[in-house]
């Protein structure tokens, strides 16, 4: 039998070792960051201190991330802008048999939510998560198209060097359905648009080094394992990149970039030019980084690989 004395002590060795073990990967312990769900949205924060929020109710067409904060406290996203009312902050949308899901004006499907709550995760060092159980229905009806669980994960944030998200969408086809066919513009994926104080003043680099596909404008598109925005403005620089796992579907993405008349970028599975026929379940699983400051190619890599390892290629 262990004495009171013995059992202080290993304790002691468990808190040091997860120490240890959390600066040795790179990650800290944030035993206070922690999931607030409510009727319309989910939080994510420590504290008082919000970083990430989530709307999934209240939300005519789709559930998306509203708001993701850097470390020092700056809002990189902008939901609903005046110009382009169905871009919110970070979405996922594209066309299922021909029903668009990104777009809000004509007959859009709509992304209803049918179940979300907190989940404990298992894969360290997960700070938080939540899971959502999303229905993609046909315009004015209850016929399902697709069915999606998603999975949002914060893997980093608070005194580290950037608030780190991983993005997970398991489709799967509705009982009665064999396939169904995904396809739709050039931009149609995981899309960011950005603060309105980041929107026209910065540029885009990639893991490929690469200018990539010229498709109208100043629009590109190229195909890198991830994609990065970095801006300066009267809240100071910030970059925000967008990771992309070699497990998902026509691995590396395709980015789409736009500088102007607004930035905005998008991981794609090049449905434009190969729309895809679902009819077995896949999983796409993206990373959303955001750091205060300009950072360097060097640092974007080293937090890419961090990402593969904790949340980019799980099985």
């Amino acid at each position: 039998m262990l004495s009171k004395d013995n059992g202080y002590f290993r304790m002691r060795i468990l808190v040091w070792g997860l120490l240890i073990f959390s600066l040795y990967v790179g990650w800290e312990i944030h035993a206070d960051v922690a999931v607030k769900i409510t009727d319309a949205q989910v939080q994510i924060g420590c504290d008082s201190t919000p970083i990430v929020e989530y709307r999934y109710a209240q939300v005519p067409f789709k559930p998306y991330i509203a708001a993701l904060f850097t470390p020092g406290g700056k809002n990189v996203l902008r939901d609903a802008a005046p110009d382009h009312l169905h871009h919110h902050g970070l979405m996922y949308a594209v066309a299922v048999d021909q029903v668009d899901f990104w777009q809000e004006a004509v007959s859009p499907g709509r992304q209803v939510n049918r179940g979300i709550s907190s989940l404990p995760d298992k894969t360290a060092p997960c700070l938080a998560a939540f899971v959502q159980q999303i229905d993609w229905l046909k315009p004015d009806s209850e016929e399902v198209l697709l069915k999606e669980q998603r999975t949002i994960r914060l893997l980093e944030s608070g005194s580290t060097t950037c608030t780190l998200l991983s993005w997970e969408s398991a489709f799967s086809l509705p009982e009665g359905r064999e396939k169904v066919t995904l396809s739709g513009s050039h931009y149609f994926g995981l899309g960011l648009r950005f603060a309105e104080d980041l929107e026209e003043v910065g540029n885009f680099i990639n893991a490929a080094d690469d200018t990539g596909e010229l498709v109208r404008g100043d629009e590109r598109l190229v195909r890198a394992a991830w994609c990065a925005y970095q801006v300066k403005s009267d809240r100071g620089a910030v970059t925000i990149a967008g990771f992309s796992s070699p497990t998902n579907l026509r691995s590396p993405a395709i980015w789409f970039t736009m500088a102007k008349p607004f930035a905005y970028l998008s991981a794609t599975l090049n449905l434009w030019k190969e729309p895809y026929v679902l009819n077995t379940p896949l999983v796409l699983r993206y990373g959303i980084a955001a750091w205060d400051g300009a950072v360097d190619k060097a640092e974007i890599e080293r937090v890419y690989q961090r990402w593969l390892k904790y949340g980019g290629e799980q099985k």
